[in-house]
């Protein structure tokens, strides 16, 4: 897998805040000295050991810190688990730029779009309990969609022609974004730019956001191509309407709750708020990261809209490395069943069809498409052996607006978290997770 492709694919959601380059500058990056041993306080940090070697991990975390170093990220934390045990750990840089505080244990980062396989858990969760089949049109947990019109046609003067729907949209299309709905972080077509237009991903309401998208045509019919899109944010609805309870208040009560996620949730208490790392864009005069001030960026009560499933929340490393956790054991973490394996194992099995390709925005190479598949809110990995990827086969992932990212490898019971806050428009390619992907399996001893 290319280096470009990978980053480019989790990036997507960032285009909608291009305008954080223009941030104002802060003071440089410092770097803090990496601590604690586990983020879980029942695991004990593991020499490399047979598993890896001892001097390859070192050069990876030295790598990561190698970021904050050049000014790539102000702040980084990473961690590495194996067989339920942590392999690396570290942190480096800050998370505030008003007093230089460190990244610490305890940061709390905004993790965007690495919502969606939260959401997605949730929503497999009432799978299990019979509430609905990957083939139900999704207008029976959403009338409101019932009448949804496609874009046939268009022209560069504002001209569209639209036809009706040929069959309605599944639930497993939704879940896979082949559905056919638009998300309004890019393209010109007049179904994304209704959604930049009326600003649907800032309804104040879930109600509102359903209303809005329903009167947007999709950009094609129903199974057709694959297009990263607002169906996460729609999974969230259908969620309240099959549980009755409000999105927030399901996922606390049935994930964030069982799993010991204390600090994951859709915006900061005030008395938590001094843990909140800032997040960073680039200023394309200086030519360094400097801190965003833009009240949707602050994940406070009174700036939150909707409870956006599909990049609304905000996590420690801590609470993702434990939903990660939950992921690599088959859906249960400490005694707590939150999926059974079958529905795990379906949630990270490539679903796409023949001809449907995962690509964003026309930036990822031949060779990033055609090892990319995708399943019910995961990214999937295909390797063929061919050497071009250095993930195993079946490894599933995403990432966040902000630069997070993660993986899950079942092969080798291992999993990946990377947490940093910059918005990259404009600034200096850097691959986080091509890096540290090709540096973990280099200091795995297969």
């Amino acid at each position: 897998m290319t280096s470009m492709g990978f980053k480019a694919l989790i990036a997507a959601s960032a285009f909608a805040l291009a305008s954080c380059a223009s941030a104002q500058l802060s003071s440089s990056p410092t770097e803090s000295a990496a601590a604690a041993p586990s983020v879980f306080p029942d695991y004990t940090t593991e020499s490399a050991g047979a598993d890896f070697d001892p001097a390859k991990i070192a050069a990876l975390e030295a790598r990561m810190k190698q970021f904050v170093a050049d000014g790539d990220a102000k702040g980084i934390a990473t961690l590495l688990v194996k067989d339920g045990k942590v392999i690396s750990h570290m942190q480096s840089g800050i998370r505030r730029v008003s007093d230089n505080a460190p990244i610490a244990e305890d940061t709390i980062y905004r993790i965007y779009s690495m919502t969606k396989p939260i959401t997605g858990v949730a929503l497999m969760q009432l799978y299990e309990q019979g509430k609905f089949s990957l083939d139900d049109p999704v207008s029976k947990f959403i009338p409101e969609f019932a009448d949804l019109k496609v874009v046939k046609s268009y022209d560069g003067n504002g001209g569209v022609e639209l036809e009706p729907l040929s069959r309605q949209p599944t639930m497993r299309e939704l879940m896979s974004h082949t559905a056919g709905f638009a998300y309004g972080l890019y393209g010109d077509d007049p179904s994304n730019k209704a959604f930049q237009q009326q600003q649907i991903l800032r309804s104040p309401d879930m109600q509102s956001f359903i209303d809005k998208v329903s009167k947007v045509p999709l950009m094609t019919q129903p199974g057709k191509d694959w297009f990263y899109s607002a169906s996460v944010d729609i999974q969230g609805a259908i969620v309240e309407r099959l549980s009755g309870m409000k999105f927030g208040a399901y996922l606390k009560t049935r994930i964030f709750d069982p799993l010991g996620m204390e600090d994951t949730g859709f915006s900061v208490p005030a008395e938590d708020y001094d843990r909140f790392s800032d997040v960073f864009g680039y200023h394309p005069v200086t030519k360094e990261f400097g801190q965003v001030p833009f009240p949707q960026v602050a994940f406070k009560s009174e700036t939150i809209a909707m409870e956006s499933g599909g990049g609304g929340l905000v996590a420690t490393l801590d609470d993702y490395a434990r939903f990660s956790q939950m992921l690599a054991n088959g859906g249960t973490l400490d005694g707590k069943q939150i999926l059974k394996p079958e529905t795990l194992k379906l949630m990270r099995t490539n679903v796409l069809k023949d001809g449907q390709k995962v690509g964003i925005a026309g930036t990822l190479t031949q060779a990033t498409i055609d090892s990319l598949g995708f399943g019910l809110d995961f990214g999937i990995i295909k390797n063929d052996g061919s050497g071009s990827v250095v993930y195993p086969d079946g490894t599933y992932f995403w990432g966040g607006a902000a630069g997070t990212w993660f993986w899950v490898d079942p092969v080798n019971n291992l999993y990946f978290i990377g947490m940093i806050q910059r918005f990259g428009q404009n600034g200096p390619e850097v691959d986080f997770r091509g890096i540290s992907g090709k540096m973990v399996y280099d200091a795995l001893n297969k």
